[in-house]
């Protein structure tokens, strides 16, 4: 008999420790929201793609994809950072920091906010 009032008092208290954890689960985070920021070339530039040795960001040696012409938008919410001397660039006041836009990467200095 002790041992039932025993076995039901601690399903009791796992059953309540158990609604407590899941009430106490935080909601799911929302969703990130969408890139909205567009930017505005402010001379004809060429947009590279990384090749395969490479790595993550463009260098100057980087294949040309296309060209950006002066007043062409695109969309970029992301920008890579090269770190050595082939990924630094010359055109619009150099640098060597990379805005990502569709199919491929642009010197940030050739692009203003729109």
């Amino acid at each position: 008999m002790h041992l039932t009032r025993r076995l039901l008092t601690a399903a009791a208290a796992v059953t309540a420790v158990l609604a407590t954890a899941l009430s106490a689960v935080p909601p799911a985070p929302a969703a990130a929201a969408p890139c909205t920021s567009t930017w505005r070339a402010v001379q004809k530039v060429v947009v590279r793609k990384p090749a395969w040795n490479e790595g993550p960001v463009a260098t100057t040696r980087s294949p040309i994809v296309r060209y950006l012409h002066r007043g062409d938008r695109v969309r970029s919410c992301v920008v890579a950072v090269g770190r050595t001397s082939w990924s630094q660039y010359r055109e619009c006041g150099g640098g060597s920091l990379w805005r990502i836009v569709p199919g491929g990467q642009v010197p940030a200095g050739c692009l203003r906010r729109a």
